[in-house]
C-alpha cells in the first residue's frame, strides 16, 4: 500500500506543484518514508526531499495528512492531475534504499591480497 497526493497553488500567474508520496523502505522492516517533489507545474521539480523513516504505513500517512493540511492552510489545493514527478520520487527512494556508508566498527574489513 502506498499513497500519493498532488497539491497545487496559483501564485502570480504561475502554478506551483507539490507531489507527496508515502513509500516503504526496502528490507521488510516495516519502515516507510515520505517523499516530496516541488516546483513549477509542467517543469522538472526544483526540489526533491524525504522525511522519515516512520514505523509503518499508518504513521507515514498520518504525517502526510498533516503536511497536506498545513499546505492547505497556505493556499494549496488537492488536484486530480496524474503525478508527473513519479520517477524523481522513485529515484530518491532508490537512493535511500541504496548501500549505506559504513561507520567504524559496523563493517567487515576485507583486506586485499
Amino acid at each position: 500500500m502506498s499513497r500519493t497526493l498532488c497539491l497545487t497553488r496559483n501564485c502570480l500567474g504561475l502554478v506551483i506543484r507539490i507531489e507527496l508520496a508515502a513509500r516503504p523502505l526496502a528490507g521488510e522492516q516495516g519502515l516507510w518514508m515520505l517523499l516530496f517533489a516541488a516546483g513549477l507545474s509542467g517543469a522538472q521539480p526544483s526540489s526533491v526531499k524525504a522525511q522519515g523513516p516512520f514505523r509503518g504505513p499508518l504513521a507515514a500517512e498520518r504525517v502526510l495528512d498533516e503536511v497536506a493540511a498545513t499546505l492547505g492552510g497556505v493556499g494549496y489545493q488537492a488536484c486530480t492531475d496524474m503525478p508527473i514527478w513519479r520517477l524523481h520520487l522513485q529515484a530518491e527512494l532508490r537512493r535511500l534504499n541504496g548501500p549505506r556508508p559504513c561507520r567504524p566498527g559496523d563493517c567487515e574489513s576485507r583486506p586485499e591480497g
